[in-house]
């Protein structure tokens, strides 16, 4: 059983106010947390300096791009389209990473006003070496070790099909030579993890891949390690301690360079770690139903806006707001308003197959319910408009506390707007 959880990034007020303003279901951000962390990311012990980039995927909204980008992060995107969308939120492109799974339809876009790009595939750098011969570019290798809380969050090893298989080294240095390519970064990226001594593996592990680049006459000046960094949700959950796992991947580079004479910038790409507990979704208790085994909150929210639950297993805090406050206490599952059986926002730890009860306030009709350490993943992963519900808005919360619209809510129109009536009804 799940203990009772209690609100840490909005007040019940916030929660009231928030809902009455704005509607429910609504995505809310905080800058300060979300400034705070990148605060922390900045920290990064690294020993001949830094570069973070905050992986945009995990939340796509454009202040928040600009929030980070203010603060001195840059961009990892992860499509053609990520980039396309950073640089409408003003982001320049010589401060935006490409690699992804996918190649550009266009290999000239960006590339000639300063967009970075690593080849993640052999297909990629042979293409993109046909595209910009003696150009710059960085490789992705699969260092051939994972991590993560479950094998979807895991992207190494050889279960997984991200960047470039470390054993075909000589075919990576066959196709720049074709080329004339220039290696000057290396990236590998393991998936998420809290365990110091598997970023310390991986350092050396990634080191001693930059250093059979440099011995076949490539100058990489960049390692980047990618993201990963595991997030507590819940209250029992570890985060992961960057000051802790940063200080033996820096001494990992200080050694490199005592034995090599090359001393490489460090990047990151963090996206959890920056924007999950920044954000929550305030919803609202539609209805009260029971079984014989099973009290359930039905509410206006699910897998329309938080799909992790029901895709991983995932956890987060759900506390029920009372409009009129109670000190009642009653176990309950908790289900989206998705006609899927899947929506539920309680299953059990890892598996989203299986059901959790949790202990919550008492819940009526017209109660309010929030989903915390729904920053990261949860807008940007949606399963947006699945019975045809329309996607929810979204609220950032500044400095002073004020609430600002910076996604409006969706609508009907918008679902249908692209869609070509060819069929006539009789």
């Amino acid at each position: 059983m799940i203990n009772l959880e209690t609100l840490s990034l909005l007040d019940k007020n916030q929660v009231r106010d928030i809902a009455r303003d704005f509607g429910t279901p609504v995505y809310v951000y905080s800058q300060e947390v979300l400034e705070a962390q990148a605060d922390k990311a900045l920290d990064f012990p690294n020993a001949f300096g830094l570069t973070v980039r905050y992986a945009m995927k995990a939340n796509s909204n454009q202040n928040i791009l600009r929030i980070f980008y203010n603060k001195g992060i840059e961009i990892d995107a992860s499509s053609i389209y990520e980039v396309e969308r950073a640089a409408k939120a003003g982001i320049p492109a010589e401060n935006i990473l490409l690699t992804s799974q996918e190649l550009p339809l266009n290999m000239v876009f960006g590339f000639n006003k300063g967009l970075q790009f690593n080849a993640c595939s052999l297909y990629q750098l042979e293409t993109y070496g046909l595209e910009h011969q003696c150009k710059e570019v960085g490789v992705r290798i699969n260092p051939g070790l994972g991590s993560g809380g479950t094998n979807r969050t895991n992207t190494g090893g050889s279960g997984s099909s991200f960047g470039i298989w470390h054993e075909q080294f000589n075919e990576i240095i066959d196709t720049a030579e074709r080329y004339g390519l220039k290696i000057n970064k290396i990236h590998t990226h393991i998936g998420s993890g809290s365990d110091p001594e598997i970023w310390k593996k991986v350092a050396g592990m990634s080191l001693n891949i930059v250093k059979r680049f440099l011995n076949a006459g490539h100058d990489i000046k960049i390692l980047n390690l990618g993201g990963g960094y595991k997030v507590g949700r819940m209250s029992y959950e570890k985060s992961t301690d960057l000051q802790e796992c940063g200080k033996p991947v820096r001494d990992s580079f200080i050694e490199f360079a005592e034995k090599t004479g090359k001393e490489l910038k460090l990047e990151i790409e963090p996206g959890t770690f920056l924007v999950a507990n920044a954000g929550a979704v305030i919803a609202e208790v539609i209805d009260v139903k029971s079984t014989p085994k099973y009290n359930f909150i039905i509410t206006n929210s699910g897998m329309t806006e938080v799909t992790r639950l029901s895709l991983y297993g995932a956890q987060h805090p759900i506390v029920v707001v009372s409009k009129s406050e109670t000190d009642e206490r009653e176990k309950y599952m908790v289900s989206g308003h998705c006609c899927e059986s899947g929506d539920i926002l309680t299953p059990a730890a890892g598996d989203s197959e299986a059901l959790s009860e949790r202990w919550l306030t008492k819940a009526k009709i017209g109660d309010f319910v929030v989903i915390e350490g729904s920053g990261a993943y949860c807008s940007s992963m949606s399963v947006k408009n699945y019975n045809s519900y329309p996607t929810a808005s979204e609220v950032l919360i500044n400095h002073d506390g004020k609430a600002s619209l910076i996604r409006s809510r969706g609508s009907l129109e918008n679902m249908v707007e692209r869609e070509k009536c060819v069929v006539k009804i009789d």
